[in-house]
């Protein structure tokens, strides 16, 4: 098959390259959208990420190009309209699970950097400061955690926190019963983030999760408490969490995504004027860190990413069973 892989950097090609199973591949730096469409005329299928935006507009002009399959090489699907593909027989498969705890142990870090200042002692020490003022953390061991949705990584993130003797109390609509077997305690939304030191979110991002966190669910955080966010950027109202640390009402913030993230992240911005407002008065917190989409970036996930990437490619083109098809149910 001819595909057109959209949003590469030299680390997609070189493990999509190694792990082809024999079709041709075109890498496209640019994202799919509206205005790039065309990049894929004369493919079979289009491979996206995280930020690729297939809207029912982009996907009209997919089809009429001849494209016949839309390849995720990530889990999350939010960027893709599912009814619109299939309206035209467009089958969406995507890689429901890499390395889960590749952004399990990535969260934990974000906790840790935050907690211990890691980060700030880094860059005291190479100035040849060596004061611990204002570098105090707290133990973790005893201190309870909220953990949003636990499917395949919260599920990793929650045994990560056993070892750590972290409290660990957990909402998904669906209770994962090996966690409930191991004693992990479930509870409604609203008691598991009340009085959590630190709230961790790994849920999908769908119309009912949009802006989980907002003013009114951050009254419910504890003074001073830590928010964690390795899954959509769309889970928080930016503005909400920012009055909130303005405040001093929320005491760390821990960002792998951010909502508006397709017009900053995979790309060295270095010497351009940034005109996100919300990001840059993030990044001016103290309290603040955050990455760029990178929870994901281990040399395991790189490898499964690309393996079931390619098995889903083999399935449609042979006539197999896409197990890892996405239904409009889901």
């Amino acid at each position: 098959m001819k595909i057109a892989v959209f949003s590469t950097y030299s680390y997609d090609q070189e493990f999509l390259i190694r792990y082809n199973t024999g079709h041709t591949l075109s890498f496209f730096s640019v994202p799919l959208h509206e205005q790039t469409a065309s990049l894929a005329s004369g493919c079979d299928a289009v491979c996206i990420f995280v930020n690729d935006a297939l809207t029912s507009t982009v996907l009209e002009l997919l089809h009429r190009q001849g494209v016949r399959l839309i390849v995720l090489r990530c889990a999350g699907f939010n960027n893709v309209d599912i009814p619109a593909a299939t309206a035209h027989g467009m089958p969406v498969v995507r890689v429901p699970a890499y390395s889960p705890e590749a952004v399990a142990e990535h969260t934990m870090a974000l906790i840790l950097t935050l907690n211990r200042k890691t980060h700030k002692a880094y860059n005291r020490i190479r100035e040849g400061n060596f004061s611990l003022e204002r570098m105090m953390g707290f133990n973790l061991h005893g201190r309870k955690v909220a953990v949003i949705g636990t499917g395949r990584i919260g599920k990793a993130f929650c045994r990560i926190l056993k070892g750590f003797g972290c409290h660990i109390q957990a909402f998904d609509i669906y209770p994962d019963s090996d966690l409930v077997a191991e004693g992990i305690l479930y509870s409604p939304l609203t008691e598991a983030l009340s009085g959590a030191d630190i709230v961790s979110l790994h849920c999908p991002l769908t119309d009912s999760t949009r802006h989980l966190i907002n003013t009114e669910t951050l009254k419910l955080f504890k003074p001073g408490s830590m928010l964690i966010n390795t899954s959509r950027g769309g889970l928080i109202n930016a503005a909400d969490v920012i009055k909130a640390l303005k405040s001093r009402h929320l005491g760390y913030l821990g960002l792998d995504v951010y909502e508006q993230e397709s017009k900053l992240f995979f790309q060295d911005l270095s010497e351009d004027i940034i005109e996100d407002d919300l990001i840059m008065r993030l990044i001016s917190f103290p309290n603040v860190l955050i990455t760029s989409h990178q929870g994901f970036f281990t040399q395991e996930a790189m490898e499964q990413i690309a393996i079931t990437t390619f098995a889903n490619i083999d399935a449609f083109s042979t006539g197999g069973e896409l197990i890892n098809q996405v239904r409009i149910s889901e």
